[in-house]
């Protein structure tokens, strides 16, 4: 077993609104799929979807995922405060030795997620 993350999907209500956000927050083009009443955004990497679908509802109380956004966690939480999420737990570093640094958001949804970063 490589990762032990296999599939991510993270719901959203405003499928335009939610691709938009994560491409720009990953700085790259998501690939978009339509399936009869199903939508996905394809995340980089073949790790999973920005998804829509009738019984799919974004939460800011369930499993955290949190994306690895290297040594630009700094711009990236400016990111989310200029483009409709909201930093919910500031950058913080953390406690064990050489395990960097972390922020909670919640994305233009209502998903709480975090960002992991190096710096």
């Amino acid at each position: 077993m490589d990762n032990l993350i296999a599939w991510v999907e993270i719901p959203s209500t405003d499928f335009e609104r939610a691709v938009n956000f994560y491409s720009g927050l990953l700085e790259t083009k998501l690939e978009t799929i339509v399936c009869e009443t199903e939508k996905m955004a394809c995340l980089p990497g073949n790790v999973g979807y920005v998804f829509a679908a009738p019984d799919y509802r974004p939460s800011d109380q369930g499993v955290i995922v949190s994306l690895n956004v290297g040594k630009q966690l700094d711009s990236r939480i400016l990111f989310v405060e200029a483009n409709g999420g909201k930093i919910v737990v500031p950058k913080t570093k953390i406690q064990c030795e050489g395990r960097g640094w972390f922020a909670l958001f919640t994305d233009t949804e209502g998903n709480r997620l975090g960002l992991y970063g190096e710096e």
